[in-house]
């Protein structure tokens, strides 16, 4: 059995051509197969539009979020109810093509637990293809783990990969990261990224950079360790000026005769500020880590379900 999951958050426009694509190439496919989709807390039409096509075809069942949680929320929680031998994981804008599917459950067919897509020839704008290039970039090279450059969330994931991505009760998550993580044969697979069906972009900037924070944060310690190299390179430069200053003020006449005057108090003033931006960043840093921590310890359900139709009711608790 496949299972498909399809995060939604206001996407009334677009749901029923996705209903018509993905339906057309799932019911191609040799296997028996399910349809989840994840109504994260939507404000439009998108919820009665699934409710209507459940209605139609009882291969598609849905979840409704009593709030909006996030994209990578939706994916886990899709995740979590999927009763597959694999999991898909697609968008509901249509950029991530349906009809790729039959390439990565031939992967899968293959042996490959992991199946990834890798995005090519994106439709954004310039300024936001330049971003998530550098993200991707920047991401692998900070990160533990090797994450692939430019794999979104579109994969297949078997289901022993699933069962380990629904055993993390991480509430900051990242799917893409966590998916690296868990490890066995992955393979990617690249694909042309379309412009976006109908309806407008959820990844508000804001959201982008949360994302990018979430992978970064929870990948990676070297924002730590860099706060010692940058200490410990300030403090060489603030021992090379104490030595300086030292000899100015000892060899006064000398220092006057090369034209060299005193450090003015501005200059001062200056590092002693630079100094304490240093301190607040670092401050941040720990805080985003240590904030991180409080979300694990308080143990709170990582989403809350009003309504769910076409499977029977689950613990919602990871």
């Amino acid at each position: 059995m496949i299972s498909v999951v399809v995060p939604c958050y206001n996407e009334e426009d677009v749901l029923h051509q996705l209903y018509m694509r993905l339906s057309k190439v799932c019911q191609t496919l040799n296997d028996s197969y399910e349809v989840i989709l994840v109504d994260d807390g939507s404000r439009d039409n998108t919820w009665n539009i699934i409710c209507d096509i459940n209605s139609r075809d009882s291969h598609w069942k849905a979840l409704r979020f009593a709030r909006n949680f996030g994209h990578q929320t939706a994916v886990s929680a899709g995740m979590y109810f999927a009763n597959g031998d694999c999991v898909i994981i697609i968008d509901a804008d249509l950029q991530d093509p349906p009809e790729e599917l039959y390439r990565f459950i031939d992967k899968w067919k293959e042996g490959y637990e992991v199946v990834y897509g890798i995005r090519t020839k994106r439709k954004e704008n310039l300024v936001k293809r330049i971003c998530y290039k550098l993200f991707y970039r920047i991401l692998r090279r900070f990160a533990d783990i090797d994450i692939p450059y430019d794999s979104g969330d579109f994969c297949l994931m078997d289901r022993k990969v699933v069962n380990i991505l629904n055993s993390m009760p991480e509430h900051n998550r990242f799917v893409r990261g966590l998916r690296a993580w868990a490890g066995f044969r992955q393979i990617g697979l690249e694909y042309e990224r379309k412009a976006r069906a109908a309806g407008e972009p959820k990844y508000t900037f804001t959201k982008l950079l949360k994302l990018a924070f979430d992978g970064i944060l929870s990948f990676s310690k070297l924002p730590l360790r860099f706060s010692i190299y940058l200490g410990l390179t300030i403090l060489i430069i603030a021992t090379f000026f104490m030595v300086f200053v030292i000899f100015q003020n000892i060899f006064e006449d000398w220092f006057s005769k090369m034209g060299l005057k005193s450090i003015p108090y501005a200059i001062i003033i200056i590092i002693a500020s630079f100094l304490s931006g240093i301190q607040l960043i670092f401050l941040g840093i720990f805080g985003e880590y240590l904030g991180r921590i409080y979300d694990e310890v308080r143990n709170r359900p990582i989403w809350t379900i009003q309504d769910m139709i076409g499977f029977e009711q689950k613990s919602s608790k990871i």
